[in-house]
């Protein structure tokens, strides 16, 4: 579906010089990215601040419900200064006719309510230091602060560190409720937050070089309902092929295998469950042999040494046919894949799923201080400045069709991002995530890979949360 025919023209001139997805981003301090060049997905903001945006008012949008807006409240602020922190610039442009409204509204309240609203960008490679000893000191450094889930959840909750909010976030044409539910301890929500267009993940794939192999492309298999491992596998063994009869592969079908973050969530597993370890688990056991298939089977394309940055470095040589990675790359690969047409589909399902998921590992949203007072007032005007009649149909829709122009990679996009689900391992700092993928892709026995990282996968989250 595309933007409403009576705004077309309109939002297409506006958004033109801004509507690009991110190409940065760098694996999560945590270390815990999967070896795809995806593992620190929420280190890259929105793009140009426009995604995000355009999400924050059409989380629901084109649902027959939404949940109504809070009543009007009248309070005078007294001149105060509302901060708001992220590890970049929030401050509401004026590249598109939804955050001119927002924009708009905004100016509205601060009249209205008689404050100011100023954005503070912190680099990221300090954030997480910063705004964390700002909290522990009892003089936070903003009033709105975006806070990474692996460093909050339980740990700065469990200090009594900020204000729970869910009850003040049920308006979802604003709020996006999967916040509350990722950011939740002991049954309370203690986050917002706008779209999450930025955090799809799935499979990016070269239709020119699909072409020229000749073979079934994966938006076939997805079509017929029949996009999971084993198809995922096949394709990529079919374009592992010797082109030129030399002797030797010159295009492969799949960039890396170490994907552990996509292959758990596609499967609807973790490796972890709150406090306890969760490697013994059904679904968990069937990712491990998964993974491990793919490395005996050698599927997947060998490394040549390189760093996390190697499977993306791959695909973007135009031999590689597959590659999992998180939608703020598109902008980069296309900048640098210029002569293939890139396409987009979810990671395949596991045995254990039900449906098609985005993985993250690092998921990020606003926070309120317990030291700031009247938390309620705050999201009331976070609310009333991005409670807009969108021009948009759907979530993250601009961002999707500035970056595809197949309704299929669209749409995948979109059912990937329905489903995202958020692990927990990344939350403590032992975990031996890396060590696991490491035995599991050089073919060691899951039962041994089990058996020898329960114990140590238990101790690095009894740590953090102090049993």
């Amino acid at each position: 579906m595309r933007v409403r025919k009576t705004v077309m023209m309109l939002s297409t001139l506006m958004l033109a010089a801004s509507l690009t997805a991110c190409s940065g981003g760098s694996g999560n301090s945590n270390g815990n990215g999967n070896g795809n060049g995806n593992g620190g997905s929420t280190d890259a903001p929105a793009s140009n601040n426009a995604a995000a945006s355009n999400a924050a008012a059409s989380n629901n949008a084109g649902n027959a419900e939404e949940d109504a807006s809070s009543p009007e409240m009248d309070f005078d602020m007294g001149g105060r200064t509302i901060k708001v922190v992220s590890w970049w610039d929030m401050t509401i442009g004026e590249d598109n006719p939804d955050n001119i409204e927002r924009k708009k509204n905004l100016e509205e309240l601060e009249k209205k309510h008689n404050f100011k609203m100023e954005y503070v960008a912190i680099d990221y490679g300090e954030y997480q230091q910063k705004v964390v000893a700002s909290l522990l000191a009892g003089e936070p450094i903003g009033d709105i602060v975006r806070l990474g889930k692996n460093y909050t959840i339980p740990a700065l909750v469990q200090q009594d560190l900020l204000w729970p909010v869910d009850e003040y976030t049920k308006n979802t044409k604003v709020f996006n409720p999967k916040a509350s539910e990722f950011m939740s301890y002991n049954g309370r929500g203690y986050a917002f937050s706008e779209g999450q267009g930025n955090l799809i993940t799935g499979i990016f794939y070269n239709r020119t070089l699909l072409s020229k192999l000749g073979i079934k492309s994966p938006q076939e298999y997805v079509s017929e309902d029949n996009w999971n491992w084993e198809t995922f596998a096949q394709v990529a063994k079919e374009a592992n092929k010797d082109t030129n009869n030399d002797g030797k592969l010159d295009t492969w079908g799949l960039a890396s295998a170490g994907f552990m973050d996509p292959a758990l969530v596609s499967n609807e597993a973790s490796l972890t469950t709150e406090d306890k370890q969760n490697l013994d688990d059904p679904k968990t056991v069937e990712v491990f042999n998964f993974l491990s298939k793919l490395a005996t089977e050698k599927v997947a394309r060998p490394t040549e040494g390189g760093d996390w940055t190697e499977p993306g470095q791959f695909f973007r040589q135009g031999n590689t046919l597959m590659y999992a990675g998180a939608m703020y790359e598109i902008g980069g690969l296309k900048t640098d894949m210029k002569d293939y047409d890139i396409g987009f589909v979810p990671f395949p399902k596991g045995p254990s799923a039900t449906a098609y998921h985005s993985s993250e590992a690092a998921f990020q949203a606003l926070t309120i201080p317990k030291s700031v007072e009247n938390p309620d007032q705050l999201i009331y005007i976070w609310e009333k400045i991005n409670d807009i009649d969108s021009i948009y149909d759907y979530a993250d829709q601009a961002m999707l069709e500035s970056n595809f122009t197949d309704e299929n990679d669209i749409q995948n996009a979109r059912d990937a991002g329905a489903g995202m689900l958020v692990l927990d391992s990344a939350t403590f700092p032992k975990f031996p995530y890396y060590e696991m993928i490491g035995e599991l892709t050089a073919g060691n026995s899951v039962s041994t890979v089990i058996d020898t990282y329960k114990a140590q996968a238990q101790s690095a989250i009894d740590e953090v949360y102090k049993k």
